[in-house]
């Protein structure tokens, strides 16, 4: 399973890969703005620090707009992957795009009709948000389960599953019992992966038993 960080804290991003745990970035206008910076420039500057896929978001609601969005952003990087909503307008620029070579997100997806309609369109990535879908009392998991059993069944579909909107580590385990193909998570979730008491027992048992022997490391 591929990790991407969703971020557009540039800090984040050095320490995931310096962690060496982070194959992608997503972002989006938000969480840009959020930092204080431009858009496009910062796009480019992530694209440029990151080996994998780096997904801009496009703000335009309309099919022409999204295109003209869209090729600003892939103009800026060869490993930035466009990232545009669920709907004929943006279904139509996957295509579009496609065509071209252009790699593309589709995002707030919430249902699997919806992620069938992505992967027609030929989506690079189809992103189900199972955080918010959680929110309403509905399984964000159980879409997981049946997106990844959809395109299993046509093998021809390359469209690959990203879970968005993960809020937690179990998020992360279940995806990956479920066989999706990336998940993209702020650094809190990724940090906490790192997490467990028992190991953190463990290293303070080890230690003060090698303490307690009084040899050092060259003994």
């Amino acid at each position: 399973m591929k990790f991407f960080l969703d971020t557009a804290n540039i800090e984040e991003i050095r320490q995931g890969l310096d962690w060496g745990m982070v194959d992608g970035v997503t972002t989006n206008p938000t969480l840009i703005a959020q930092q204080g910076k431009p858009y496009l420039p910062t796009v480019k500057e992530i694209a440029q620090l990151v080996p994998g896929p780096v997904s801009g978001e496009v703000l335009a609601t309309d099919y022409d707009g999204m295109m003209a969005e869209a090729h600003r952003l892939a103009d800026l990087a060869d490993n930035v992957v466009i990232k545009l909503p669920l709907g004929p307008p943006g279904l139509k620029a996957v295509r579009a795009l496609a065509e071209k070579g252009i790699k593309t997100n589709v995002t707030l997806c919430f249902s699997a009709a919806q992620a069938l309609l992505a992967a027609k369109a030929g989506a690079t990535y189809i992103s189900p948000f199972v955080g918010r879908l959680d929110d309403v009392g509905e399984s964000g998991m159980e879409l997981i389960e049946q997106v990844v059993a959809i395109y299993a069944n046509y093998p021809d579909l390359e469209t690959e599953v990203l879970v968005a909107s993960v809020r937690h580590p179990m998020h992360v385990v279940e995806s990956a019992l479920i066989g999706a193909d990336v998940v993209t998570l702020p650094v809190g979730v990724l940090k906490k992966l790192y997490k467990h008491p028992l190991t953190d027992l463990g290293l303070e048992r080890f230690l003060a038993d090698w303490q307690a022997t009084g040899k050092s490391f060259e003994d």
